[in-house]
């Protein structure tokens, strides 16, 4: 099982190294200690506080429509880039950047301009995965 360096752990998380640290110091985050006293973080121990802190950062709005496709992130339109045919949607979700392609059409009929609030949803076949 792989193990992190705190400040590893801080960039998975999108925090500062001194976050984890605290994190570590006051046992919300488990840490044990190299020979020579360097605090680490258990692979298995860092997924699962990723994914308990990361519960709730994009919760859909209320009332929003129930469906299948789990990767969901509300957000807010931040650019939008018309075509003649197509249109690019730019969305920011927490620390997330979304990028959608969709037909100009749909963007006008739905109303989407910067600032609107929206949920991205996300279902694919294929997911590329990249080690650092």
């Amino acid at each position: 099982m792989p193990t992190y360096s705190l400040g590893q752990a801080a960039r998975l998380l999108r925090v500062s190294p001194e976050t984890v640290r605290r994190w570590t110091e006051t046992g919300r985050l488990a840490a044990g200690r190299t020979a020579d006293g360097s605090r680490t973080v258990d692979g298995a121990v860092l997924a699962a506080f990723a994914e308990e802190r990361a519960a709730g950062l994009h919760r859909l709005p209320p009332g929003a429509a129930l469906t299948s496709v789990r990767n969901s992130f509300a957000g807010i339109v931040t650019a939008v880039r018309l075509d003649d045919v197509a249109a690019q949607v730019e969305i920011q979700s927490g620390p997330h950047r979304l990028v959608s392609l969709v037909t100009r059409e749909s963007v006008e009929q739905l109303g989407i301009v910067v600032g609107s609030t929206v949920t991205a949803r996300v279902k694919s076949t294929e997911v590329h995965i990249e080690l650092p």
